[in-house]
């Protein structure tokens, strides 16, 4: 399996302030500050160069919204800290579904059933493992990335191994620099 194959992939963006994003037919969205994990395909004839795309305009290379995705990664306070793909298959909702309750309903999901392609790290550790939220704090944003990135790695992994295509990996890339 190579790039252009394409497959499904979560970006892990780090949103560095609160923000209010216009995001097409969905209107305004208000994000606070915090991890996000945003779900989608990129299975045309392009492959991965889509998520190249989420690349530029994450750091302010290029301007074109397309995707609900594009107005929250054209938000100068949004970086892409991480991509976690799964090369040669369409998990796309799979992810989605094994992800955290996204906070706002129908974000990259205007294709499909899903409530949202966008979980976010807030969710990250579940009331039983930290209450009252304080390991949460003491660990800060890095933290909350990498918790939010091991949970879509994991939801990738299940996700392909339910193919059961012995050609389909996952793996991780870098995201969009500083």
């Amino acid at each position: 399996m190579s790039d252009a194959d394409g497959g499904g992939y979560t970006l892990v963006v780090d949103l560095a302030g609160d923000a209010t994003v216009s995001a097409g037919a969905l209107g305004e969205c208000r994000l606070p500050a915090g991890a996000y994990a945003y779900t989608g395909s990129a299975l045309g004839s392009g492959g991965f160069s889509r998520v190249d795309r989420h690349r530029r305009t994450a750091r302010g290379d290029h301007d074109v919204r397309h995707w609900h995705v594009d107005y929250l990664l054209g938000h100068p306070k949004a970086r892409i800290d991480r991509v976690v793909r799964s090369v040669g298959v369409d998990v796309e909702c799979a992810v989605a579904a094994r992800l955290p309750t996204g906070p706002v309903d129908g974000f990259g999901a205007s294709d499909c059933c899903c409530p949202s392609h966008l979980a976010t790290g807030d969710a990250c550790g579940g009331a039983s493992d930290d209450p009252d939220g304080r390991d949460r704090v003491a660990r800060g944003a890095r933290g909350t990335l990498d918790d939010l990135a091991e949970r879509a790695l994991a939801a990738h992994e299940t996700a392909v191994a339910e193919t059961d295509d012995p050609d389909a990996t996952v793996d991780v890339v870098a995201g969009s620099g500083e």
